[in-house]
């Protein structure tokens, strides 16, 4: 089987030169000097699926029905500053998750899982479904397609995540 990673693009694309780097950063949301937490004052969708340490979310303005992320409840950064409990307990959690998109959804071929870490200081990452079939949606690009392909409603991206949520 060839696996063939394709930008959802039209050729030719044109390299660039990186912008001039900026030091020191902007802070984060969640970080002294940025915005509020989010997640922390619940400015974020409504969980469908928590226990004493994590909550489960359904993104807005998404465009593969599935897609869900996970926070810690405690305001922590990243791997490096989860207590050891908390971060032996993100792989059960995981492992979780990705189960129950594979069973809860027809046409999930493999369950992406990303951690960026730029937009806000609490800890929280991404389980994105690759559509069956979709192989040019492989590895890095399944982030970048998720980008380019048409919105789906709000609305189906929450069922969406209720059902992973009731198969957890």
């Amino acid at each position: 089987m060839t696996c063939s990673m394709t930008l959802p693009y039209q050729e030719p694309l044109v390299p660039r030169e990186p912008g001039n780097r900026q030091i020191p950063e902007p802070p984060r949301r969640g970080e002294p000097g940025g915005p509020p937490c989010g997640i922390c004052a619940a400015k974020t969708t409504k969980a469908v699926w928590s226990d004493d340490n994590w909550t489960l979310h359904p993104p807005v303005g998404g465009s593969l029905p599935g897609a869900v992320w996970l926070a810690s409840r405690e305001h922590v950064d990243s791997f490096s500053d989860l207590p050891e409990p908390l971060a032996a307990d993100f792989g059960r959690v995981a492992a979780r998750v990705e189960k129950a998109m594979l069973t809860a959804l027809d046409d999930v071929a493999r369950v992406h899982l990303y951690r960026w870490g730029d937009g806000g200081a609490h800890f929280h990452v991404w389980f994105l479904p690759r559509p069956l079939g979709m192989l040019e949606a492989t590895g890095m690009m399944l982030p970048i397609w998720e980008d380019a392909l048409p919105n789906v409603p709000d609305e189906e991206l929450r069922a969406t995540a209720k059902r992973i949520a009731a198969a957890m």
